[in-house]
């Protein structure tokens, strides 16, 4: 699965953070902007760090 994981990670984060942003417009409670926002920046740190030379476990 070598360069799709990290794909889809990436993708992964884009449609959290678009999530996030309409959560936050809509009024939605902080902590569900909060988790998703977390959630968000997870997924784009496990996309980038699965790049790096290297990494592979």
């Amino acid at each position: 699965m070598g360069g799709a994981l990290p794909t889809l990670l990436l993708i992964l984060a884009g449609v959290l953070v678009g999530g996030t942003w309409s959560l936050y417009r809509q009024g939605a409670p902080k902590v569900a902007v909060l988790i998703t926002g977390a959630l968000a920046v997870l997924a784009t740190a496990a996309g980038v760090l699965r790049l790096i030379p290297g990494s592979d476990s």
